[in-house]
């Protein structure tokens, strides 16, 4: 038949692809396969920053084992060691302000943690269970405090007339609760299946079953990694005591290394050593700084793995 006037005989066809003429989009850069130039500049790149991390480490841990002969002969930190020995942690642990100061930290991180945590969680769920009592505008108020503080002097003046001041619990209530730590928990506990939840109801399991036998064992990333986020907190945490603790024997680990840093004072019993000459002043600051940073990194591996599951699912889906 005739074609249509007006029309092409090959119109409405499918058109084959002639090489060179239809092209397919470029794909962003992410996606091309790294030349092997890209992957060595990764690799330097890479290993500057590793190198840029771990060199001062290991030269406050490496001053820290020296001797005072040494330090003195290297003028300050040493780079390059000569022999080891741990004179110097065995002062520190040996008892005096240190050894206390370490005490007084591991406690009000164990207690703080586990009471934000506790507070964190139920506070948590409940905002994350729609129809719970009023809590939008809970939500709304602990929004509205990410972004507006009542300042310095009137929570010092409330923990005051609370009489705080001079006590462990000046060191942990202050800053107990993170609004942002709440927000996470909550985007991961709506993640967890509604289906769950409601076969559970049907069961006849409670509000308090169904966090502790359903949504807390679901969310053990999450958990494990805020957890990590407030005993950190408070470990290294010094603030707080500086400004409403005055006795010397209370203060945590972390004020104790600001004046030993500072060099405003020595700690109880190592004056003697160090004015004979038998430690160095420098290497007993590198030590309690290695004690302090000690927790850390060792606690830090096993929480590690969680990090992406805990934090990115828990941030980006809720």
């Amino acid at each position: 038949m005739t074609a249509v006037l007006g029309t092409r005989p090959d119109q409405g066809e499918t058109r084959e692809k002639r090489p060179g003429r239809w092209s397919a989009p470029p794909r962003p850069v992410w996606e091309e396969e790294p030349s092997r130039t890209g992957q060595a500049g990764k690799g330097i790149a890479l290993g500057l920053a590793c190198l840029a991390i771990l060199f001062p480490l290991w030269i406050v841990i490496v001053t820290s084992l020296q001797t005072k002969r040494t330090i003195d002969e290297a003028g300050g930190l040493v780079v390059i060691p000569k022999g080891i020995t741990f004179v110097a942690y065995q002062e520190l642990l040996g008892g005096g302000q240190v050894q206390r100061a370490a005490l007084v930290s591991i406690g009000v991180t164990v207690v703080g943690t586990l009471f934000s945590m506790a507070v964190s969680v139920l506070c948590a769920y409940g905002l994350s269970r729609s129809g719970s009592l009023g809590h939008r505008w809970i939500l709304m108020t602990l929004l509205a405090t990410m972004f507006f503080g009542a300042g310095l002097i009137p929570t010092y003046l409330l923990v005051q007339a609370l009489g705080l001041t001079d006590t462990y619990l000046a060191l942990i209530l202050p800053s107990a609760v993170s609004v942002f730590n709440i927000l996470v928990l909550r985007a991961f506990f709506m993640n967890i299946s509604q289906e769950l939840v409601d076969s559970a109801r049907i069961d006849g399991a409670g509000e308090w079953r169904i966090l502790f036998r359903i949504v807390m064992p679901l969310s053990r990333a999450v958990i494990a990694v805020i957890s990590l986020f407030y005993a950190v907190g408070y470990w290294s945490a010094w603030f707080n005591a500086s400004i409403y603790l005055t006795d010397q024997d209370m203060m945590p680990l972390q004020n104790v290394m600001i004046q030993l840093v500072q060099k405003q004072e020595r700690p109880v019993g190592l004056s003697a050593q160090i004015n004979t000459g038998q430690l160095s002043p420098l290497a007993i600051q590198m030590a309690v700084m290695v004690l302090a940073l000690l927790p850390v990194a060792v606690l830090s591996p096993f929480v590690q793995k969680h990090f992406k599951k805990g934090m990115l699912t828990g941030a980006v889906k809720g």
